[in-house]
């Protein structure tokens, strides 16, 4: 019998998903090739050339036990997540969520490519891709911010038009001008330490703040932003450009609506919904008690520490679509804010993912090109930590093919499964990014639901069956 060859790697994107497919196919053994366009190419949201660097907040989400956050990072930490563990080690004080010093987190994951001698770094822009060449397994993890050329390479294969898409960054603000007699530290109903700092309203402020939010001058639409009124929500491919804060290029004459992503909506477009609408979002104060007061305010905003530091705090949940100018008069509202610097104001930016249901397979290879693997954001998971869990797949799932092997999907009712399951089988014509929720597990058996009626419980028991079918399938042999 010859000897079978073992196919190489080729990983396309130094973002999240990137570099951790690369390490753990490398890991199990085959070598890799990861290219990275940054610094020769910047994108329009990036800062740095560096590996891993996180965009728009430093959090990964919930650590609260029996949450869908926990659960899905207990089973990366399970599975030798290299950046998972990476985040872990420079974590900084953020309650009950894990989030990480963004400088040593990505400082670190470099160090872990560097010391992989099965990986070679390419430090160039890829602008086609193959897929007829035999001899390799592509991983394309070029992220929301794909570089246009690979978004038309990608277009050519699943043969789909193109939508728009938006997602958002936060201020941050540097940690020396906030006025700390206006505010206190607290984490919601005291879960974990009291880490976030907590800028109270009245209702008085609040009424004001919201006002001058929703007439603040946003950044004009550009044509190439818009959505053609003729293309619809359907389409397998989305891609849209970028928008830089602060332009002051006029609008075409007949703007379209902008389509952003509700998951991540500009406060502006929240605030536009109702008054209250910020209240019960990114602004709600419930289990937040006031020291002073010994009550809830009126409705609060939080300040998450960006990292060891602890020199900057980043504005949760407070992404925009103001210009530079607005931005510093109406956050300036904010109790404990009144003279802060912002070292980085919010802006929206250029997102780019697949409509994975009418494309992707559940080992995340294109059904057209099975050569062709998309993880991350591009795939279109949601969040930081969704992007590295779909990296962790991915390059366990090529390192099988490579290896002339089927791999085998991640388990149905694991979080990884239940994620995977939902951008594979949603519905396209409605399809949009998701975060792990409980909604996408499987729910309990109808006894057990009727029979338990606490949700926690509830939860608990998904957790423990999602952790059981994930160890069963992390210790299975391979084919």
């Amino acid at each position: 019998m010859a000897e079978r060859t073992t196919k190489r790697i080729k990983v396309i994107g130094g973002g999240l998903a990137g570099p951790e497919a690369a390490l753990q196919a490398a890991r199990l053994g085959c070598e890799v090739d990861l290219y990275e366009m940054r610094p020769t190419r910047s994108t329009e949201a990036h800062q740095t050339g560096d590996f891993a660097e996180l965009v728009c907040s430093n959090s990964l989400k919930s650590e609260s036990e029996n949450t869908a956050p926990w659960l899905l990072k207990q089973e990366m930490r399970r599975a030798g997540s290299i950046l998972l563990a990476e985040a872990d080690a420079s974590a900084v004080p953020a309650g009950h969520a894990l989030a990480v010093d963004r400088v040593e987190f990505s400082r670190r994951v470099a160090e872990r490519i560097a010391a992989e001698p099965r990986i070679t770094v390419h430090r160039e822009e890829v602008l086609t891709l193959d897929e007829n060449d035999p001899n390799t397994i592509t991983i394309l993890a070029s992220g929301p911010l794909t570089s246009p050329a690979l978004a038309a390479e990608l277009q050519r294969l699943t043969g789909r038009d193109q939508l728009a898409f938006y997602d958002s960054i936060s201020p941050i603000v540097d940690a020396s001008t906030i006025n700390i007699d206006r505010v206190y530290f607290a984490a919601r109903y005291d879960k974990g330490t009291a880490d976030y700092i907590n800028c109270p309203f009245t209702k008085e402020e609040y009424d004001t703040f919201l006002d001058a939010l929703i007439s603040a001058e946003a950044v004009p639409a550009k044509s190439w932003e818009q959505i053609p009124t003729q293309q619809t929500s359907g389409a397998p491919f989305v891609t849209a450009s970028s928008s830089r804060v602060g332009s002051t290029e006029a609008s075409p004459a007949t703007p379209e609506k902008l389509h952003y992503f509700e998951g991540c909506l500009p406060i502006e477009e929240t605030a536009r919904r109702g008054r209250d609408t910020l209240r019960f979002g990114p602004m709600k104060p419930v289990g937040l008690t006031d020291p002073k007061t010994g009550r809830w305010p009126y409705a609060v905003v939080q300040l998450r520490q960006e990292n060891l530091r602890a020199d900057s705090y980043n504005l949760v949940g407070f992404q925009n679509h103001l210009k530079f100018g607005e931005q510093n008069r109406v956050l300036k509202l904010i109790p404990g804010l009144e003279n802060a610097t912002f070292l980085r104001y919010g802006q929206i930016h250029r997102n780019t993912y697949i409509n994975a249901p009418t494309l992707l397979t559940e080992t995340l290879q294109l059904r057209a090109h099975p050569s062709i693997m998309i993880a991350g954001q591009l795939s279109g998971v949601e969040g930081y930590t969704e992007s590295i869990a779909s990296g962790m797949l991915a390059g366990r799932y090529a390192a099988s093919l490579a290896q002339g092997n089927a791999p085998t999907p991640a388990p149905r009712a694991s979080a990884n499964g239940s994620l995977t399951h939902y951008i594979t089988h949603a519905e396209g014509k409605r399809f949009q990014p998701a975060n792990i929720t409980f909604d996408l597990l499987i729910p309990l058996e109808e006894e057990l639901r009727k029979k338990i009626r606490d949700k926690k419980e509830r939860h608990k028991l998904q957790c423990d069956r999602a952790l059981e079918v994930w160890d069963k399938w992390l210790t299975a042999p391979t084919e």
